[in-house]
Parts: structure tokens; sequence; C-alpha cells
């Protein structure tokens, strides 16, 4: 009977952690799954570099030109976004991006290689401002976080999914991640265009139920906290952005595990997202300040960076725990990043915070990728470990002094 009651509460406690999102919210999800579910590119993009004959320190710049293309998407997204609206910008931001994909696999010379990701990230990374406005858009002030949160569990089934078929297709050959990818993409282009009702970009700005704040708003870069948290996702995201860079290069040359097994150990991070992060946000919600939830959240990731230097545990162990106290972090801190931004935008001004907020990760994007791999050839993989373990509680140490407002 103990037994009964503990599952019938389980899933008493999954129901609650899923309802009150609406119709549209669940669509926007279902697209997302199908574009992830092909996200298989990024993360073995380094190891692709290599395979085809290029160095590390080649396969990173490879990763900092595809962060420089998506900051400057990130910039016209936000910027698009307000001008013409979060609906047709994703939609072309989606079909663009995976026509984009299918023609950079095409690409053999070193130049036209980074040529071609420049302008694939830049339109790719367009899509995420919009996406962030849409969601709001659609979402409650009540339900914001658990609106995020459905859609990156969407991203993580996916990526569960992709990861290990992009492990398994780079085991056969590299160029098939492009063409999955491509095609996902576009296959989520047409989803969205024949699943989601169109929203007009006067329906995007009057939308009733935040009427009570001005439609014309400051500008975000006047948000002098907003800046000083940019500033901080910055460096979180510096030391994230590993996990797609060094953490495979090392997981294939420091540990010695194969590029099935590196597409496992990634899907387990997508899968164990999707299964408890929901429930996770459902409990956290109210009971804290989202500012601690990330500063708990960043100082459990810097764990994991520590933990990668154990080696006297067996290499597939070691890599197995840190992927899943990484999880953890960015379960207890990712999901209320955007809550936090968004509470403070209006509908004029989303996408300006929504663009800016995707700037910070892809300025990190190209300082991670760049520094980790220029460290890890430099001074070794268990310097760059320590590295940017302590860049976490640094980071930590902000998300808390912002939290207690000292400014």
């Amino acid at each position: 009977m103990q037994h009964f009651f503990m599952l019938s509460a389980t899933i008493n406690l999954y129901r609650n952690a899923y309802t009150g999102l609406n119709r549209r919210m669940w669509l926007l999800a279902v697209v997302m799954l199908i574009n992830r579910s092909g996200t298989m590119v990024l993360p073995f993009m380094t190891l692709y570099c290599i395979n085809i004959g290029y160095s590390i320190r080649q396969a990173g710049l490879v990763v900092a030109i595809y962060g420089i293309g998506s900051l400057v998407g990130a910039f016209l997204g936000g910027k698009i976004s307000d001008r013409f609206g979060f609906y047709y910008t994703q939609f072309f931001a989606l079909l663009c991006g995976g026509m984009l994909f299918i023609t950079l696999g095409q690409m053999n010379t070193y130049f036209s290689i980074c040529f071609c990701t420049f302008f694939l990230s830049m339109v790719n990374e367009s899509f995420r401002p919009a996406n962030a406005t849409a969601i709001a858009h659609y979402s409650t002030v009540k339900n914001r976080t658990q609106s995020f949160s459905i859609v990156r569990l969407a991203i993580n089934l996916g990526w569960g999914f992709g990861g290990a078929l992009g492990g398994f297709l780079a085991s056969i050959n590299y160029k098939l991640l492009f063409w999955v990818d491509g095609f996902t993409n576009i296959s989520a282009a047409l989803l969205l265009l024949f699943l989601l009702p169109r929203v007009t970009l006067a329906e995007q700005q009057n939308r009733g139920t935040e009427k009570t704040k001005p439609l014309k708003a400051a500008p975000a870069y006047a948000d002098k906290k907003f800046l000083y948290f940019i500033g901080l996702q910055v460096l979180f995201a510096f030391c994230f952005f590993q996990l797609f860079t060094t953490i495979p290069l090392y997981f294939k040359e420091g540990l010695h595990i194969d590029e099935f097994w590196i597409g496992v150990l990634m899907s387990i991070n997508g899968i164990i997202i999707a299964l408890f992060e929901m429930v996770i946000v459902f409990k956290l919600e109210g009971r804290s300040s989202y500012l601690r939830l990330m500063t708990i959240g960043t100082i459990i990731m810097a764990a994991s960076f520590f933990i990668l230097n154990l080696t006297f545990l067996q290499g597939f162990v070691i890599a197995a725990v840190s992927t899943l106290i990484i999880t953890i972090g960015e379960m207890v801190a990712m999901p209320f990043m955007n809550s936090y931004y968004i509470s403070r935008s209006t509908e004029g001004n989303r996408g300006q915070y929504a663009g800016y907020y995707t700037m910070a990760w892809s300025t990190a994007q190209v300082l991670g990728s760049t520094f980790g791999t220029v460290i890890a050839f430099a001074a070794g993989f268990n310097n760059l470990w320590w590295i940017i373990g302590g860049v976490c509680l640094l980071t930590a140490a902000g998300y808390s002094r912002l939290n207690r407002k000292i400014l």
C-alpha cells in the first residue's frame, strides 16, 4: 500500500508539473523537438575538423567563428523580431539554417568551412531571440518558467536522441551529420508554418496579459542590473560551452572514449533533463530567488569540471559522473535565467533583451571555444578543468552579489 501511495504521489507531481500550459506552447515544443533531434553538428564540430585533417587550434577556431556568427545573428534576430515579429523570424531562420547546414557539409577547404560556418551560425542563431520572444508571448507571468522549461525539455529530448544518433552517424561518416541537421531544421520550419497560428507584429506588441507595462520602454542597454547579469552570463556560458568543444575532445583524446560512447554521454545529458527538469522547476519555482538558484547551479557545475581531474577513476566513469553533475547544475540554474531577464522586459523591448541575452551566449561561445582549446593545447586538459571550475565559482559569487543588490 505504501508503494501505491508513493507511485500515486509521483504521478500527481509530474501531472502538476505539466499542467497550465496552453496549446500553442505544446505545439512550439513539438517544433523544437523535431528541430533539436537533428542537433548533432555543433557538438561534433571539433572532432569533425580534426577528422578531416585540421589541428586542434584550427578546429577551435571554426567553433569560435560559429560563435562570432551567432553573436551577429543574435543581435539581428532581436532587432528583426521586434521590427517584423517573432513568427516569421523563427520560420526563415529555421528554413535558411537548414539549407546552410547541408551546404556546410559539402565544403572541403578550410576557408570555405570557416566562411560557411559564419553565415550558418548567423542565420541559425537569429532564431533564438525570436523563439524566446514567442515563448514569453504564449505564456503568462505565472507559468513563464514552466513554459521555458517545456521548450527546454523538447530541446533536450531532441538533444538526447540527436546526440546518440550523431555519435552513431559520426562513426560511419561525419558528412551524414550535416544532412540530418539540415533536414530536421527544414522540417521544423514547415511544422511551425503549418501547426502554429500566425502572430502578426500588432498582435505581438499588444498582447493583453501585460498591458499594465508601457509598450515604449527604455532600451535594454539602459538597464544596468541587466547588463551586470549579461556579464555573468558570458562567464557562465564560457564554462558551459566546454561541453560542446573541449569536453568531447578530452573524452576522445584524454579518456580514450570513441565517438559512439561520446554520443551516448551527450544523450544522457538530454535524457536526464527531459525526465526531471520540469519537476525540479515545479518544486523550486517561488521557493527561492532566480539568482540564488543560479548561484547554486553554477557551484554544482564547477564540481563537474573538478571531477574530470580524478584520474584514479576509470575514464568512462569519470566522464559519466561529470556529465551527471553538470546536468544537475544545468537543471538548477538554466531554466530560471530566461525568466529573470524576461521579467525585466516588456512586449515592446523583449526582442532586445532576448537579443542581448543570446549575444552573451554567442560571445561566450567565441571565447570558450578559442581559449578552451588554446589552454588545453598549451597547458593540458587538467589545468583547463581547474581554470574552468574556478571561473564557475567566480560566476556564482557574481550571481550572489547581484542577488543581494550590491552593485
